[in-house]
């Protein structure tokens, strides 16, 4: 057994089901555990402000369960390799751990992370902690990457496993280390508190994300085919922030869901497929993004290079991004973004739509948008997403396909009431018109709600002009 060990969380920010941190606990007799706050290592896609908060409360989180344990968190701020260089000599390390991440960035500083301890004489070991499969390892029966999601799951479901995951390790001992920061040193939290929408919604943390899922496998599981698309309720599991911080695993999710499944009867049984599938597609992201590591900021559909966009407009954007469009269910979908840092999925897309077509702004604006608002802003979900609605990108939606936002609206929220929820203005609009609020003059007038931005007929033929002369 070695002496002991540094063991780098990233987002990874939990104690059970973490292979790295369990290999570490197994094999050394003490442990320190290590964040490293190294913005500059990231590039243009360090966290936004909205991931900056959570990162912040769910690093107090991890820091207390190990005070708890005995430990603590060691907190720093730097280049990555001399942080890491300092305290291996400060403790004696001999071994240093880490669970993998996937964007571009973040591989190369891993190699070069990985190649210069090993030089140097130190075990450097990385795990898989992230993603069900690693990227590489679903293949095409050529041996390639997928770009269609449907083979590609097909070929991933059989691999899942339900195993129970990984406890959280006993430790036999931490390891001390001096200079450590204060996590306030690291100024994550917004200097004016915008964020107090974000704290009334989210509880970050290795706990929050057990009791968000305990909360959707003790019930909305059960109903999920039906009420996923419907925004009003809580459909969904919610947990896309929790799993992007790496507070829970989709292992842990997988196998929670899959033994209450199994412990109901044939009757009661909850059909848990359609909701893995979604969680397949968490993991295709991550597919697309590592073997297509341009995809961030050029179309992954080559065709569309050279698309004509609109010319960037800052009053159109800053309509859209404050919820000011005029277009109801746009605008609730981005004044609840802005209030909780989240959206519902189904809003997500027309949004985004609306956006990259409607106003035919690109998909790029819109993009930066989510990264900097979204608490589960992931470079991959991020990329797929806005890129799979602008039908620019892997299995994407045809560009033509534009969603319509009174249809989407009367469809999943038939009475109003999402809307009604992010839009005061018309709260007390008549059932006729909440939807399509301009019918109603006076309504407009009264309330102070903006008339639309665009007519939604006029510009989808503009979009689908466009989209005719490309190239």
């Amino acid at each position: 057994m070695s002496p002991t060990a540094l063991v780098l969380f990233r987002r990874d920010l939990r104690l059970q089901d973490n292979p790295a941190w369990s290999a570490a606990c197994a094999e050394n007799a003490r442990v320190l555990a290590v964040y490293i706050h190294a913005p500059e290592e990231e590039g243009q896609w360090a966290p936004g402000a909205a991931s900056r908060w959570w990162l912040h409360h769910s690093l107090s989180r991890l820091d207390s369960r190990l005070r708890t344990a005995g430990g603590r968190l060691h907190v720093a701020r730097g280049d990555t390799l001399e942080v890491v260089r300092e305290l291996a000599g400060q403790t004696g390390a001999t071994a240093v751990h880490w669970n993998r991440l996937y964007e571009p960035a973040s591989i190369a500083r891993d190699s070069t992370l990985k190649a210069a301890l090993r030089e140097q004489g130190l075990e450097a070991q990385s795990h898989s902690g992230a993603l069900w499969s690693e990227p590489w390892q679903v293949e095409t029966q050529q041996g390639g990457p997928y770009k269609v999601f449907t083979p590609y799951w097909r070929n991933l479901r059989p691999r899942l496993s339900a195993a129970p995951p990984l406890p959280a390790p006993s430790i036999a001992g931490f390891a001390q280390a001096s200079n450590g920061l204060p996590l306030e040193a690291l100024e994550l939290l917004p200097r004016i508190d915008w964020a107090g929408g974000l704290a009334d919604t989210w509880q970050p943390g290795e706990a929050g994300a057990d009791e968000m899922l305990e909360i959707f496998a003790d019930d909305a599981v059960n109903d999920y085919v039906r009420l996923r698309d419907l925004p009003a309720r809580h459909g969904t599991s919610r947990l896309s922030p929790h799993l992007h911080f790496g507070e829970i695993s989709p292992r842990q999710i997988h196998h929670e869901l899959d033994r209450r499944a199994r412990a109901s009867s044939a009757r009661s049984r909850p059909d848990i497929e359609p909701y893995l599938r979604q969680l397949g597609w968490r993991d295709f992201a991550h597919h697309l993004l590592f073997h297509f590591p341009h995809t961030p900021t050029e179309s992954f559909n080559p065709r569309f290079a050279r698309f004509r966009w609109a010319d960037a407009d800052p009053v159109l954007l800053e309509r859209w991004q404050r919820g000011r469009t005029g277009i109801p269910l746009v605008d609730a979908g981005m004044r609840e973004l802005w209030h909780t840092g989240w959206m519902h999925n189904r809003v997500r897309m027309v949004v985004a739509s609306f956006l990259s077509k409607n106003l035919r702004q690109h998909w790029h604006h819109g993009a930066r948008w989510f990264w900097d608002t979204l608490v589960d802003a992931d470079l991959a979900n991020n990329t797929l997403g806005w890129q799979w609605v602008a039908g620019t990108g892997a299995d994407a939606a045809p560009y033509f396909r534009v969603f319509n936002p009174v249809t989407q609206s009367k469809k999943f929220d038939p009475d109003g009431s999402y809307l009604r929820r992010w839009l005061p203005e018309l709260a007390d609009a008549a059932a006729s018109v909440v939807h399509e609020p301009w019918k109603d003059a006076g309504l407009l007038r009264r309330s102070g709600y903006p008339a639309p931005m665009v007519d939604l007929t006029a510009s989808r033929q503009k979009a689908l002009d466009a989209y005719a002369r490309r190239g």
